[in-house]
């Protein structure tokens, strides 16, 4: 890969392991880039921090300032101090060292978005992280089972509850948005959907009214990542083209410039570049998955693709 692209503004939506795997990748290209990240978790450590303090769930906030560190040796420190768990018998057992270092910086700023600022700026991090939203979120899911449909609400029930996720929708429906997540979208060259889970971090972005609009009017570009495979209790069974379907039937006025998938699903291109074109958008094909096999994106690898898509002209 050449030197970075530096006019690229890129802004990537999600949350959990497969924003943290974009992030990983797209430090790598751009030097202007800005995660807005899900905050609707309500399990492990975000959930009792949520439930104990009524503070926005640090997790996913805390994987992708992880993401953004350097590979120097500050960088690679810091990134292992934040994901850090500890290990008890008590009441810290399971909590992320990032996590209770943001929520106090929450605490002595009172600003969640300036306290995110600083630790990025503790970290070295490679970029910025803001909350999808200014307030804790639900997700509530329409699950069907057997023929039978029920409405199941958190992120953890919407993820294991046994059947077939139908559709979301957001508890509170219209929450607030940071004016800066409004004005990095609007500013961007790039916007970047996935990979992750898809029902609960990659399309609760979308059921935000205010950050829908910003998303539709944007003159930036719009990519989807695709992930590697299907993620058990929530897309189980879901071809790469079905996960194009669901976010069309989620958002039907979004235009999409490109679709970027693993080679691996060679078998399935002719389908895919139907589900693609159907969202306005070309496919891309690159080797971009793990050398192990495993169903993860390779750093390196998905950083030399989409250098390349970044440098192409409109």
């Amino acid at each position: 890969m050449s030197e970075r692209a530096p006019a690229a503004r890129v802004v990537a939506l999600g949350g959990g392991h497969g924003l943290h795997a974009s992030l990983s990748a797209l430090r790598r290209v751009t030097a202007d880039l800005t995660a807005v990240v899900t905050v609707a978790d309500d399990g492990g450590s975000s959930g009792r921090l949520r439930r104990e303090l009524g503070v926005l769930p640090p997790g996913d906030l805390r994987m992708a300032l992880a993401a953004l560190c350097g590979d120097d040796e500050w960088g690679q420190t810091w990134s292992r101090v934040v994901q850090h768990r500890f290990r008890s018998e008590g009441d810290l057992h399971g909590h992320a060292v990032g996590n209770l270092l943001i929520v106090a910086l929450w605490e002595l700023m009172d600003d969640p978005v300036q306290a995110l600022a600083w630790i990025g700026r503790l970290l070295g991090a490679h970029g910025r992280v803001l909350p999808m939203a200014a307030v804790p979120l639900d997700i509530q899911a329409e699950v069907e089972l057997d023929g039978v449909i029920t409405t199941v609400r958190g992120q953890v029930a919407c993820a294991l509850t046994p059947g077939r996720v139908r559709s979301i929708s957001l508890v509170p429906p219209d929450p607030p948005v940071s004016p800066e997540v409004i004005q990095t979208i609007m500013d961007a060259d790039w916007v970047v959907f996935g990979p992750g889970s898809w029902f609960t971090s990659v399309l609760p972005h979308l059921k935000v009214p205010e950050l829908a609009r910003a998303l539709y009017a944007t003159s930036a570009r719009r990519l989807v990542i695709l992930n590697l495979a299907p993620q058990p209790g929530e897309t189980d069974g879901f071809s790469p083209q079905k996960h194009l379907e669901v976010l069309r039937q989620h958002a039907p006025a979004l235009l999409i410039d490109a679709v970027l998938a693993d080679t691996s699903v060679a078998d399935d291109v002719a389908d895919l570049e139907k589900a693609a074109l159907a969202l306005g958008g070309r496919l891309v094909l690159g080797d971009v998955g793990a050398s192990d096999g495993s169903p993860r994106h390779d750093g390196p690898r998905l950083a030399t693709v989409l250098d390349e898509i970044f440098r192409e002209k409109r």
